[in-house]
């Protein structure tokens, strides 16, 4: 069985390899990529490859699917998945971080329509939530530019090392993003076959 991959005009999502480590850990090194985020900054090459390496299981088990962001002239950039899927309501998380050099290039905005793809034209998914943390104006600024809706706030949700986040929940739903430019936009390749957890 081959591995699930997107391919946009420029990027293209895969399973993160061992040799993605090297790059994972110069991009999430930096402490204002890891900032809103409840891990990091890593400070270790090992702590890359242990995500690395846990996630064939989590994927199995249906708790994560991420892929590497690749670029053709930059390699692997940063991460984007899916997450808490609830097959009944057919609803997942999605999440992106990219290396602060990427910021502001359009590669969050590629990254996410090709994920949206994924989610919800091969997934059968109606529903995709996000989250940010609500001092993280540029990520709420990016997920309502790529369609999201706010829906409001969640208090106390995630703790990073000792300091407890509220963080804003937005949504995407199926049909707002078979109505959106992003889909012809940015027009993905899915092949390969998903986890069979990810399945509807």
């Amino acid at each position: 069985m081959s591995d699930l991959e997107i391919v946009g005009p420029l990027l293209r999502l895969r399973y993160p390899r061992a040799s993605d480590a090297q790059d994972l850990f110069s991009l999430a090194s930096d402490p204002d990529v890891t900032k809103h985020f409840s891990w990091g900054p890593y400070e270790r090459l090992d702590q890359a490859q242990k995500f690395i390496a846990g996630l064939p299981g989590r994927r199995e088990a249906g708790e994560l699917c991420d892929f590497a962001i690749t670029h053709p002239d930059h390699a692997t950039i940063g991460i984007t998945g899916l997450s808490e899927i609830v097959v009944r309501d057919r609803r997942a998380t999605v999440g992106t971080w990219l290396g602060r050099s990427y910021w502001g290039t359009g590669a969050n905005r590629e990254a996410k329509a090709l994920i949206f793809a994924l989610a919800f034209d091969h997934l059968g998914l109606e529903r995709l939530t996000a989250y940010a943390d609500i001092a993280n104006e540029r990520s709420q600024a990016a997920l309502a530019g790529v369609g999201f809706t706010r829906e409001g706030q969640l208090r106390h949700f995630h703790r990073h090392g000792d300091v407890v986040h509220d963080v804003a929940i937005f949504s995407l739903l199926a049909h707002e993003w078979r109505e959106s430019g992003l889909r012809t936009e940015f027009p993905a390749k899915v092949s390969g076959q998903p986890p069979a957890a990810f399945k509807i």
